[in-house]
């Protein structure tokens, strides 16, 4: 199994040792011990949420600097569709493509335009693989590392795409060589993300051996260098946008169902959100639909950690912008070619949550962890570092807890003992 890597670390000189963020992780991957957190690399899956509901801000997403993109002779840009949200009054998105270019970037590739390439696709896939329906979406990185580690019976129904930033990179390192005539490896490709899910992405791609995209920065940090250089850059004439309606929609919740066309098909945001839909569909509940759309986000992309706006205005500015577009401006000659967006390596289930090396020692443990949890109060308090009872009594199976880290049964042997003191 590759090396798990994580896109958040923490401060401890932040941290204080409070439990809002074991109770807001979604796979339990936070524990408390000896006043800090700790993050199980393993269990967690990049969605950022310790990052925004820490009070102290110990948790940091993990991004490259924009110093780096000057590593590199020629530098390109990808801009993610939810990055167009940031902005007050944005009436044409080349203004920001130009501000780019202003900035230092050489060229720009907008992830939209691959966007709406895959949504083709993603259209002729799904009518000639209806029997593989419902197929889930793998745009966002963090549930499909949900699905992988948790969800192993799902893993057939990934529609078994790239990213579209992935698609993205790779269309524009090419016409960077053609256009320059330098090295692949000369060209930078810098992906402006949205999350530090697009980070681990970037790191431990899904279905691919290796990432197309050099380095992934934060748009929280070039948004504020862009503001200035977008003054200067709004009676330009260069025309860079490649992407309508179909493409700019995959930065909010429900662009990427939109953009297939079809009406049998769910969108789900917020990961508590995005659970309880791969629960039931693991339950067989939505068999009827022929795509679902799952963003941890909520909101979709323009709820990430790493953006500047509410993502709800955020949405609403994209609404507007997208009112007077055209449907699409990206097409594939064929559609019926999946080749640049496929796969190239097999998504597999992590058993990271299993508490043995083998079946049967792990069904051993979980008796013995059952056992454990009977003595617990079930409280769920948190006190103990865990964010339940449940997951106290697997990390003392796994050997990293005690039974009395939970107060109340420290208390109740703190009592026994004063009780046999007493009688002495």
């Amino acid at each position: 199994m590759e090396e798990a890597y994580n896109s958040v670390t923490l401060d401890p000189e932040r941290c204080k040792g409070c439990i809002n963020c074991i109770k807001r992780c979604p796979t339990q991957a936070i524990r408390v011990r000896n006043g800090k957190a700790h993050i199980t690399k393993e269990f967690c899956i990049d969605c950022g949420e310790c990052v925004r509901v820490c009070p102290h801000h110990a948790k940091k997403p993990t991004y490259d600097s924009l110093e780096r993109i000057f590593e590199f002779k020629y530098k390109v840009a990808l801009p993610a569709p939810s990055f167009y949200g940031q902005f007050n009054n944005l009436d044409d998105v080349n203004i920001i493509l130009r501000a780019l270019k202003l900035y230092g970037f050489d060229d720009v590739y907008e992830v939209a335009a691959a966007a709406e390439k895959i949504s083709q696709l993603s259209r002729e896939y799904i009518e000639l693989h209806k029997d593989k329906k419902p197929f889930i979406s793998t745009a966002c990185p963090s549930v499909t590392k949900l699905i992988t580690i948790r969800f192993p019976n799902l893993i057939d129904h990934l529609l078994p795409f790239v990213a579209p930033v992935e698609l993205a990179a790779a269309y524009a390192r090419k016409q960077a060589v053609e256009k320059t005539g330098l090295s692949p490896d000369e060209i930078g490709i810098v992906f402006i993300s949205p999350c530090p899910a697009k980070v681990a992405a970037q790191r431990n791609p899904f279905g691919l051996k290796k990432s197309n995209i050099d380095l992934v920065v934060a748009i929280e940090k070039i948004y504020p260098k862009l503001l200035p250089l977008m003054v200067k850059t709004r009676d330009d004439a260069e025309e860079l946008s490649q992407s309508g309606r179909i493409g700019i929609g995959w930065g909010s919740s429900g662009g990427e169902a939109g953009g297939l066309l079809v009406d049998n098909y769910l969108a789900a945001d917020g990961i508590e959100n995005v659970i309880n839909v791969l629960e039931g569909l693991e339950d067989q509940k939505f068999s009827d639909l022929e795509f679902i759309e799952l963003n941890a986000c909520s909101g979709g992309c323009v709820g990430g950690v790493l953006q500047v706006e509410n993502p709800y205005a955020a949405k609403a500015k994209m609404k507007r912008l997208r009112k007077y577009l055209p449907v699409s401006r990206s097409h594939v000659e064929n559609p019926s070619d999946f080749s640049d967006v496929s796969w190239n390596q097999e998504v597999e289930y992590s058993p990271v949550f299993t508490l043995g090396e083998n079946m049967i020692d792990s069904l051993a443990k979980m008796e013995e962890a059952q056992k454990i949890y009977a003595r617990l109060p079930g409280l769920d308090c948190g006190s103990c570092g865990a964010p339940t009872c449940k997951a106290l009594a697997e990390d003392v199976v796994r050997g990293i807890a005690h039974e009395k880290d939970c107060i109340h049964l420290l208390k109740e042997y703190l009592h026994r003992i004063s009780d046999d003191l007493h009688s002495i």
